[in-house]
C-alpha cells in the first residue's frame, strides 16, 4: 500500500499582485518520492518550492507534516554575501551540517570550500550549496534549477547522487535530459491550479497535450472567448512542438551531410573542395594548437565551418571551452596553425548579460528605442507582435524590467538579440532560467536562423536537438568532432573508454591459475546467506504493519508520542531491511562465483 505521506498541503492558496497566484492546491509528499514541478515562468513554481519549506506563510491552506522530518532547498541563486568563505556559508545557520560531510561532498564536486565567497563564481556557489545542502541529510530535498552553472561532470555526479539518494525531491529544472533520468511522477502547475500525474518528466509532453486536446473539444461547445484561450493553450504549444518534429527531421538530414564531410578521426577533410563549396565556409581552422603555460588546451584542431552550422561545444568546466570559442570567433590567436573568418562574418554574442538590462526601462525601450516598430533582422515588425513570437503577451509591452522574473529577462535578452542583423550567433549558455516552452521557442527561432550558430552549453537535450557538430573536449588538449549531439558524443566516449580497457586487459599479463580460489563461504557468510532471506521477509511485514498504523489519519492528533515512536521505528526498520538485502545480494554474487 501507499506509504504515509511526510508533508502534506490541503486547499493551498497565495494571492500575488491583487489576485490569486495559485489557489485550492492539494499536495501529498511521499518519503520516496522524485517529482518533477513544471509551469511557465510566473507560474509560481519557486513560490511553491518555498511554501513547502515554510520559508513564506500562505493566504490559506493547512500543513500537515510528520515529527522530525527535514526539509532542505537548493536556491536558485545561493546568497553568499554575508560570509567570508564558502565553508563558512555552508556551515552557517541553526541546523548547520557537520564539516566533515561537507567536506566530502565538496571534494567529489571539486569545489575549493576555502574560497572567498564573494568573488567565487556562479558555479562554485551553486556547489558550495549543493554540498550544504546534501550534507544536511533532509528527508525532503527541493531543488530550484540545480543544473544551473553545473558543468557535465558536475551533472553527472548530481544525478548518480540523487539516484541513491534514499529521501523525497521536487525539482524545477529545464534540464529534460535531468529530468527524465530521476523523476517518477509531475506536478504540473498551470493557470493557478495544480494537476499531478504519476509519470516521470518522459511521459509529461504527452500527458501536455492529451489536456490540451482535452480542454480545446470542451472549449468548442462554449464561447469565443474561451475558443481563443484553447487555440493559445493547444495549437499554440502542440503546434509548436509539431514543427520542431519536423525540424528534428531535417536536424537529423543535415547531420547526415556533414559527416559524410568529416573523416574518421572526426577532423574535416579540408582538402576535398569542389564546386564552390570552399565559398561556404565561414570559419576555418587548421592544425591549430593553444597552450597557456605548459599546459596544452586545444591540439591539431582542424575543422571548417560552413553557413548554417550549428556547432555545439561541450566539455567539463576547465576543459578549454572558452578558449575554443575565442579561438573560433577571432578573439585569440592559435600558437601554432591559422584561423581564417569569412570577411563578410557578422557576429551577436549572447551571454548572460540581463544583469545589464536597466530595471527601470520598459520593454519597448529595449527593443525599439520606446517606438511601436523593430527592424527583425532587416524586416519592420510591430514591437508588440514580436513580443508575441518570443512568448509574451503583447499587452506586457510597457512593463518594466525590473517587474519580470529572470527567465522572462532572458527571454527578453533574446529577443533582443535576435532582432540584430547578423550571420553569426554565439550562445553562451543560452538555456539557464529559461522555462520548457521558451527552450521550444529557443530551439524554432535557431532552426530558422540562415547564419551559422556556435552553442557552449551543459544543456545534453537541447544540445541533441540543435547542433549538427559537437565539439567534445576532454581536457586533454583533443577535440572530438562529432556529426551529432550530446548523445552522439556521449556514445564515442564510451566507446572509446570501452576500447582502452579492452586495449589494457589484453597489454596485462594473463592471471594466475585459479589455485587461491576460495573453495567455499566462511560458516559466518554461510549463515547469513541462509537465513537473511527469513529476516528480510519478517522486516517487510513489520514494515507494512507500521505503515498501516501510520495511515490513520487520527493517531497523530491522538497520541503523538506513539506516532513519533512509529515513525521513528519504521526507519530504522527500512535502513535494517536495505542493509539485509545488500548483504544478501553480495553473499549471492559470491556463491555464484564459486559455483562457476
Amino acid at each position: 500500500m501507499a506509504q504515509a505521506p511526510i508533508l502534506s498541503w490541503e486547499g493551498l492558496g497565495l494571492q500575488q499582485g491583487g489576485g490569486w497566484l495559485f489557489t485550492d492546491l492539494d499536495l501529498n509528499i511521499g518519503p520516496r518520492d522524485r517529482l518533477a514541478l513544471i509551469g511557465r515562468n510566473g507560474a509560481g513554481k519557486t513560490t511553491l518550492l518555498k511554501l513547502v519549506a515554510n520559508q513564506i506563510e500562505p493566504d490559506k491552506g493547512k500543513r500537515s507534516i510528520q515529527p522530525g522530518t527535514k526539509i532542505v532547498m537548493l536556491e536558485q541563486e545561493p546568497d553568499v554575501a554575508a560570509h567570508a568563505t564558502l565553508m563558512d556559508f555552508a556551515l552557517s545557520g541553526e541546523d548547520a551540517p557537520a564539516r566533515h560531510e561537507v567536506e566530502a561532498i565538496a571534494g567529489q564536486l571539486g569545489i575549493d570550500m576555502s574560497r572567498d565567497a564573494t568573488a567565487s563564481s556562479g558555479g562554485e556557489r551553486r556547489r558550495a550549496a549543493i554540498a550544504r545542502a546534501l550534507a544536511m541529510e533532509p528527508d525532503l530535498l527541493l531543488l530550484d534549477e540545480p543544473t544551473n552553472h553545473l558543468d557535465l561532470a558536475a551533472i553527472e555526479w548530481l544525478e548518480s547522487w540523487l539516484n541513491r539518494y534514499s529521501g523525497a525531491f521536487i525539482v524545477i529544472s529545464h534540464d529534460r535530459t535531468f529530468l527524465t533520468r530521476l523523476t517518477r511522477a509531475t506536478l504540473w502547475l498551470d493557470r493557478g491550479s495544480m494537476r499531478r500525474k504519476e509519470v516521470g518528466f518522459g511521459g509529461y509532453e504527452a500527458w501536455e497535450e492529451q489536456v490540451y486536446a482535452e480542454e480545446a473539444r470542451a472549449a468548442d461547445k462554449m464561447d469565443a472567448k474561451l475558443k481563443l484561450e484553447a487555440h493559445w493553450l493547444q495549437r499554440g504549444v502542440t503546434a509548436r512542438r509539431k514543427r520542431n518534429q519536423g525540424r528534428l527531421e531535417k536536424l537529423h538530414q543535415m547531420r547526415a551531410e556533414r559527416a559524410s564531410m568529416l573523416s574518421p578521426q572526426g577532423a574535416a577533410k579540408l582538402k576535398i573542395v569542389s564546386d564552390g563549396t570552399k565559398t561556404k565556409a565561414v570559419i576555418t581552422a587548421e592544425h591549430v594548437t593553444k597552450s597557456y603555460g605548459d599546459r596544452v588546451i586545444i591540439r591539431d584542431f582542424s575543422l571548417r565551418i560552413q553557413r548554417q552550422d550549428r556547432i555545439g561545444i561541450v566539455g567539463a568546466n576547465g576543459a578549454g571551452k572558452t578558449t575554443l570559442l575565442k579561438l573560433l570567433t577571432g578573439e585569440i590567436e592559435p600558437d601554432i596553425g591559422t584561423i581564417t573568418l569569412a570577411k563578410t562574418l557578422s557576429g551577436v554574442m549572447i551571454d548572460q548579460q540581463r544583469s545589464l538590462l536597466s530595471p527601470e526601462k520598459r520593454m519597448r525601450d529595449i527593443l525599439a528605442e520606446g517606438g511601436d516598430w523593430i527592424d527583425v533582422r532587416g524586416v519592420r515588425k510591430h514591437v508588440q507582435a514580436y513580443l508575441k513570437d518570443f512568448l509574451f503577451d503583447p499587452s506586457m509591452v510597457d512593463a518594466r524590467v525590473g517587474t519580470l522574473s529572470g527567465g522572462e529577462r532572458s527571454r527578453l535578452l533574446l529577443a533582443r538579440e535576435f532582432a540584430r542583423t547578423s550571420n553569426l550567433l554565439v550562445l553562451d549558455e543560452p538555456t539557464n532560467d529559461l522555462d520548457l516552452e521558451t527552450l521550444d521557442m529557443l530551439q524554432e527561432v535557431i532552426a530558422d536562423y540562415d547564419g551559422t550558430v556556435l552553442i557552449v552549453s551543459h544543456d545534453r537535450d537541447f544540445l541533441d536537438r540543435t547542433v549538427t557538430i559537437t565539439l567534445g573536449l576532454d581536457g586533454s588538449g583533443t577535440v572530438d568532432v562529432i556529426a551529432g549531439g550530446y548523445a552522439d558524443w556521449e556514445a564515442k566516449r564510451k566507446t572509446q573508454a570501452t576500447s582502452a580497457n579492452s586495449a589494457k586487459k589484453s597489454a596485462l599479463p594473463p592471471p594466475p591459475p585459479p589455485t587461491q580460489k576460495k573453495a567455499k563461504l566462511s560458516y559466518k557468510d554461510q549463515r547469513d546467506y541462509d537465513l537473511l532471506p527469513q529476516k528480510i521477509e519478517e522486516l517487510e511485514a513489520a514494515i507494512l504493519a507500521d505503515e498501516e498504523a501510520l495511515a490513520d489519519p487520527a493517531l497523530y492528533t491522538a497520541d503523538p508520542a506513539k506516532f513519533a515512536k512509529l515513525t521513528k521505528a519504521l526507519d530504522t526498520k527500512r535502513a535494517e531491511k536495505d542493509a539485509a538485502e545488500e548483504r544478501w545480494l553480495a553473499l549471492a554474487e559470491e556463491v555464484e562465483e564459486l559455483e562457476g
